[in-house]
């Protein structure tokens, strides 16, 4: 015997006492029925405490189900089977059957969900299953031992029984089935816990709603808050009761009275708007004649309810990606052509599907009480053309599946073709011969040689038809291994190419082993994806509608986090704003360094000029080859620019040094980028260019002839009356173009040096000499005071050192004046970056040539 044997013995007694003292209060006058009422509830609490102690020891899952903590999930399963059939309440007569059922439900609530299992293995008993046994015990002890009736107190018992136990959802079963099935059907989920007194009025109405759309194909879910913590979070819910429906993944909550009209408007409201189209006389024409586009098949259903059935719409949506759906209301004078059309009964309602051919129905089905059962058969055995189009992969597996052992071979027998109006006679020869040899190891499939390259490039072997072509092919694995071989002769549509596409399915069919060739098919495009920007406007509109929901019905609870999230961006993005303001306001401009002068005529004379400086100590030159040609000249981003500078291996090195000290300084600006053109890889690259732009070849020209007459006018009366880019070999060392490759324009740099560097041999240096002394007065008048020095000094040096040693003297004098064609860039830069540079266009650039062609004989005195 327990203690609440005696506790309960004691009760008794002290309640016939209290009994005994009322009836001698009301001797007294009434004065002790405040300390009855008193005593009776203290009794009452005392009994709620030993039976929370008494049944938290009493219920153990293992014990109820026969099982020792080692037992498997398997076993689990196995003994709930078993007990659930042997104490079943409509199969077993035994009085505490219900209760005992009840029992072997909690137990396996626990034992069969791996996570509850653990969690009660490691802490005991559940907090939730102490509450539930609490409120069982509670009642079932409280019964039996003072025999009150459930309106003794007015409390009755939670609206769910064993009845409900086949609805019950969890955290795992919700995210793995109910979420899937969602995009096929609605479902309906009702939120409750025990001892929730408010579901109790709600249960008849949900009961009725229930034996009404369940059998529609709305889905039917309970969700036990106490039990299920993290599925409600999970669903957003936190109070019971509540009602809520899911479609295509999305919860939606359920927030007017609890009206059986009410909850079957809700579930029609949860399905698109766009399901089922009206049909008329007007557009049925239209309607069917769309499985062009669709590439799916049409389905009428001719009734006389105004309104379209709840039932015709679960079952579009159910196969909303493979049919359309329609509707004709028999009750309309606009719609009595297209009843006589097809000869419709009105007495019953009727359903027609039509395919590729709109003036006869491929199936008819009529009932008078047209059941879920009936339709989706009806519609499922109908689903596909007779001739569809693979626009993706998913259809491409339904219709050509991979070929199982344990199954019959199915052969998917493929027509690549055009969109083209010369295809079309082909396509409906195509669909005729199909329609006339129906087997089940057959499917006709066609596919648009446009839309699926991939595809027909593995199949065709990267030709390209000029007509139709069949394929017959079996997939062998998901990978897209397939063995496949092509009709020879390709496909017109004539009587020859269809005996021989028969006589050849007929041979497949004796001989398996007839497909001889093998290919791995690639995924297939999917034609029917809606662009990126139709996805973010659905998205966005998901969004601002549970938005608006949240705030229409004052769900703060839901809306606290997205709106601390909102708030939080906005405060911090105000409060960087309002740092960077007082940071800039208060903060110092550093002092602007004064310009050393140069000390050598070799440094950067104007390296401070740029006003962003240089984020390496170096600047990086890419030389134009042909890899690097497109990249960094013809396919240059918008806005940026290449300098570049044209040298021969000879002034290679020389001109480099020169032209990286003098740009170093706009190195930091990122739209500028520097390279360098060999001369003697590509010689034909600048004449091109030249000939291309005539103004930047007319100044060219008009600046060398001044220089030629500067320097002695030898030279300008023997080319004065030709052009200057012919007769003779042109030399663009030391040039240095700044390419635009976006807007196709040039500014051109010309060097100061722009004499012949010829240093061949002793017969030719005097003249080369005083070539070079003419050349030498020119440059100084010029260049800078510092160049001017350097290259006085080295010309006195020059000069004073001829002798026997006049080849290398002469060799050290041109180096130097290579190196001195590039003393004016710098200030050529400062004049680009201010944009004041004469810009010469050009309609394109001209190509690289890998090879430089023989240099043009000297002209003959």
């Amino acid at each position: 015997m327990d203690v609440s044997f005696y506790f309960n013995f004691f009760l008794l007694t002290q309640v016939a006492d209290l009994e005994t003292l009322g009836q001698g209060g009301e001797e007294m006058g009434g004065l002790c029925r405040p300390l009855q009422a008193s005593m009776v509830w203290l009794a009452v609490l005392l009994l709620l405490l030993v039976e929370t102690v008494n049944t938290a020891q009493e219920f153990d899952p293992y014990r109820v189900l026969g099982l020792t903590k080692s037992a498997s999930q398997a076993e689990v399963k196995k003994v709930y089977k078993r007990l659930v059939r042997e104490w079943h309440p409509d199969k077993n007569n035994d009085p505490g059957a219900e209760d005992m059922f009840i029992k072997i439900t909690k137990s396996y609530e626990i034992l069969g969900n791996v996570e509850r299992r653990a969690n009660y293995d490691r802490y005991g008993q559940m907090e939730e299953n102490k509450q539930d046994q609490h409120q069982q015990g509670f009642n079932r002890h409280f019964h039996n031992s003072f025999y009150f009736d459930e309106s003794f107190f007015n409390f009755p018992r939670s609206g769910r029984d064993f009845s409900d136990s086949k609805y019950l959802l969890d955290h795992a079963g919700f995210n793995s089935k109910v979420l899937p099935d969602s995009f096929k059907r609605p479902y309906l989920i009702k939120i409750t816990s025990e001892w929730c007194f408010a579901c109790v009025h709600i249960e008849p109405v949900w009961r009725e709603t229930v034996q009404e759309l369940e059998p529609l194909g709305v889905g039917i879910g309970i969700v036990d808050i106490g039990y299920e913590r993290r599925l409600a979070n999970q669903l957003g819910v936190h109070r019971t009761p509540s009602i809520l429906g899911v479609v295509n993944g999305r919860v939606t909550v359920f927030h007017y009275s609890v009206v059986r009209e009410h909850l079957r408007q809700f579930v029609e409201d949860l399905l698109p708007p766009r399901l089922v189209e009206k049909v008329t006389d007007k557009n049925y024409v239209s309607f069917l004649g769309s499985w062009h586009v669709e590439n799916n098949p049409s389905v009428l259903l001719f009734d006389q309810v105004p309104a379209v059935p709840l039932l015709y719409k679960l079952t579009a949506f159910a196969f909303k990606d493979y049919v359309r759906f329609g509707y004709v209301d028999q009750g309309l004078t606009e719609t009595s052509r297209l009843l006589h059309q097809f000869n419709i009964n009105s007495y019953a309602p009727t359903m027609l599907l039509f395919k590729e051919n709109t003036e006869q129905p491929a199936d008819i089905i009529q009932a008078k009480g047209m059941k879920r059962q009936i339709m989706e058969e009806f519609v499922s055995n109908n689903k596909y053309l007779c001739v569809p189009r693979l626009v993706n992969q998913r259809l491409f597996d339904e219709l050509c599946p991979v070929k199982q052992f344990h199954r019959r071979r199915k052969y998917c027998v493929l027509l690549i073709t055009g969109e083209e109006p010369g295809f079309v006679p082909g396509n409906q020869a195509f669909l005729t011969f199909a329609s006339s040899n129906t087997k089940d190891v057959l499917r006709f499939t066609y596919v648009y040689q446009r839309q699926q390259q991939p595809l027909c490039q593995a199949l065709l072997h990267n030709q390209a038809p000029l007509f139709a072509q069949v394929v017959i092919l079996e997939r062998r694995s998901p990978g897209g291994k397939a063995v496949y071989r092509s009709v020879i002769g390709g496909w017109n549509g004539s009587d020859d190419d269809k005996t021989r596409l028969h006589e050849q399915l007929e041979l497949l069919q004796r001989d398996p082993s007839y497909l001889s060739y093998d290919a791995t098919l690639p995924e297939l495009n999917n034609e029917l994806a809606p662009m990126f920007l139709i996805q973010w406007i659905n998205a966005a509109y998901d969004y601002f509608l549970q938005i608006y929901d949240d705030l229409l019905f004052s769900n703060w609870r839901e809306m606290m986090p997205i709106l601390s999230l909102v708030f939080s961006a906005l405060f911090i993005l105000f409060g960087t704003v309002i740092i960077q303001a007082f940071s800039d306001s208060g903060e110092e401009k550093p002092p602007q360094k004064p310009k050393n002068p140069p000390n050598t005529d070799d440094s950067p004379g104007r390296a401070n000029t740029s006003s962003r400086p240089p984020k390496k100590d170096f600047v990086e030159v890419t030389e134009l080859t042909n890899i690097t040609y497109i990249s960094n000249l013809v396919k240059l981003r918008p806005g940026h620019i290449n300098v570049v500078v044209v040298l021969t291996d000879a002034s290679k090195n020389a001109l480099l040094r020169k032209y990286a000290k003098e740009v170093f300084s706009f190195s930091g600006t990122q739209t500028l980028h520097f390279s360098f053109l060999n001369a003697d890889k590509h010689s034909q690259w600048m004449p091109s260019l030249l000939e291309s732009c005539p103004t930047a070849a007319r100044a060219l020209a008009h600046g060398e002839e001044e220089e030629e007459e500067g320097g002695g006018g030898r030279e300008g009366d023997e080319h004065s009356s030709s052009s200057p880019f012919s007769g003779r070999p042109r030399d663009f060392t030391g040039h240095v173009l700044a390419l635009n490759g976006h807007k196709k324009y040039f500014c051109l740099f010309r060097p100061v040096f722009t004499g012949d560097t010829d240093t061949g041999g002793e017969s030719s240096s005097s003249s080369s000499s005083s070539f070079d002394e003419g050349s030498r007065r020119k440059s100084r008048s010029r260049s800078r005071s510092q160049s001017s020095s350097r290259s006085r000094s080295r010309e006195e040096g020059g000069s004073s050192g001829r002798g026997g040693r006049g080849g290398g003297r002469a060799s050290r004098a041109t180096s130097l004046e290579v190196h001195h064609k590039l003393d004016r860039l710098g200030l050529w830069m400062e004049r680009l970056m201010e944009g004041t540079l004469p810009r010469h266009s050009v309609p394109g650039w001209p190509g690289l040539d890998t090879t430089s062609p023989s240099s043009s004989p000297a002209p003959q005195n």
